[in-house]
């Protein structure tokens, strides 16, 4: 199966809690790009591409450890572009997750995506379809910066409003209802 077609099975079986509002449009919205895009979940598709991410987060501590992203400069969650060795959406977010956070043992969150999020993104880009994921931190787990990050630092949830921004409490909240 390729990651086009994983990714509309894995859109197709999101469903999310509130069956209308912005998730049930992105959800739709998503499907569309992929059915008029056969590159659309690659960066090369000017449209648009649909990508993967990962909060990572530890619950025990009631963490969550975010990135400094060395060309936004904002604290985000681990993810990125999909890779031609990716076998599905869920692959690609603990992929980037691991990488990004330098943490070996992730697992996701059961359930499938916590979250999709559409933005803009600088050219040549434009836009990213943001599958996103949870990950949760195995115990003791020490985290190592990649060439990606500027930093990487831990944050009590209560702490994420004032650093994140909105798609990302907005995550770090569909994220805890799901714990």
């Amino acid at each position: 199966m390729s990651l086009h077609d994983d990714a509309v099975l894995v859109l197709k079986g999101y469903a999310p809690e509130a069956a209308h509002g912005d998730q049930a449009e992105l959800r739709q919205a998503y499907l569309d790009h992929l059915a008029r895009h056969d590159d659309g979940m690659w960066k090369t598709c000017g449209a648009g591409h649909v990508t993967a991410s990962a909060l990572v987060i530890d619950p025990e501590r009631g963490k969550v450890l975010l990135t400094l992203h060395r060309k936004l400069r904002m604290w985000l969650q681990m993810g990125g572009h999909c890779e031609p060795q990716d076998v599905g959406l869920e692959a690609a977010a603990l992929r980037e997750a691991t990488e990004e956070s330098g943490i070996t043992g992730l697992t996701l969150l059961p359930g499938g995506p916590v979250r999709l999020d559409r933005h803009p993104i600088p050219s040549p880009c434009n836009w990213h379809l943001d599958v996103q994921y949870a990950a949760l931190a195995p115990a003791g787990a020490a985290e190592r910066i990649s060439e990606e990050s500027l930093e990487l630092r831990w944050f009590g949830y209560e702490d994420v409003p004032g650093v994140a921004d909105a798609s990302v409490v907005r995550l770090l909240e569909a994220t805890r209802s799901r714990l």
